[in-house]
């Protein structure tokens, strides 16, 4: 039984009058790389809780993404302005012109793809199942029944979670205790530290930063479903903006500047698909 759904965080935040800050943001006025230059601004909404791909340092967010914005918009020759928001307002944002796309590392699945336009993939993680190091009861990914699960709301590992349940269900009889929904992955390792969840679903990228900033803390029991490709997202009716972001992925790929910025954040070239990467049916 789930604690706390997706659906009825959203019902209580409206109740609320709170939207998630999205009321405070200027529009980015326009979907064109012609606004974009008249605007003098590249305006990109980010989650800034995915290290290396973006996170929050100093104050500022930095990362691998960040990195290829700052070379997207000197191509343009306009500034960068990166929103730090919670995940659960980027999809919405983007479609209220917030922004002029998302560049956050968001899973690509047949249904966000039917609605929204994908760029070429930044990079690929496996769900996986921390828990922590003491805990003696976890060793595979079958160990989890009747355990409270905790992952971040309305991110591709919750759909996981709650698909890996049915399977525990029909394996053993089983299912979880409870799951429990976060609103960003550092919360969840928190919650898993604290004894609040037993296990921790998250991004296996999310998991090493958490392991290392933490050493001899967690441990990964397992990984489940399948790996997930993680692209940004442009606006569906700006195609033009997707076109730009595909664009630019192929030429810093061709001149070895996007392989340099890899090395500098994973440690090495990342292998990641620039066709053929779309569910059937995707915009």
């Amino acid at each position: 039984m789930k604690t706390f759904s997706r659906r009825t965080f959203m019902k209580a935040t409206l109740a609320s009058g709170a939207v998630l800050a999205l009321p405070t943001l200027a529009f980015a006025e326009g979907g064109t790389l012609a606004d974009i230059k008249k605007r003098g601004k590249l305006t990109v909404g980010t989650e800034a809780a995915y290290e290396p791909f973006e996170y929050v340092e100093n104050g500022q967010v930095v990362g691998y993404g960040h990195d290829v914005l700052e070379l997207m918009a000197a191509k343009l020759g306009v500034k960068l302005e990166q929103m730090n928001l919670p995940f659960q307002g980027l999809l919405p944002g983007l479609m209220s012109h917030k922004f002029d796309f998302v560049a956050t590392s968001v899973g690509i699945t047949p249904e966000r793809a039917k609605r929204f336009a994908f760029s070429q993939p930044v990079g690929v993680v496996r769900s996986v199942l921390m828990v922590r190091a003491d805990d003696a009861s976890i060793k595979r990914d079958m160990d989890i029944g009747g355990k409270t699960v905790g992952t971040q709301m309305g991110s591709s590992s919750q759909p996981v979670a709650d698909e890996f349940e049915k399977e525990l269900k029909e394996k053993t009889g089983k299912g979880y205790a409870g799951t429990k929904l976060f609103q960003a992955y550092p919360d969840v390792s928190n919650a898993l530290a604290n004894k609040t969840v037993d296990v921790a679903l998250m991004p296996s990228n999310i998991a090493a930063v958490q392991m290392r900033k933490q050493p001899n803390a967690f441990r990964i029991a397992g990984a489940i479903g399948q790996p997930k490709l993680l692209a940004w997202v442009a606006n569906p009716n700006d195609l033009e903006i997707r076109k730009f972001i595909n664009d630019s992925f192929d030429e810093f790929r061709a001149n070895g500047k996007l392989a340099a910025l890899q090395k500098k954040w994973f440690g090495a070239p990342m292998e990641t698909p620039h066709e053929n990467y779309l569910p059937a049916g995707a915009i």
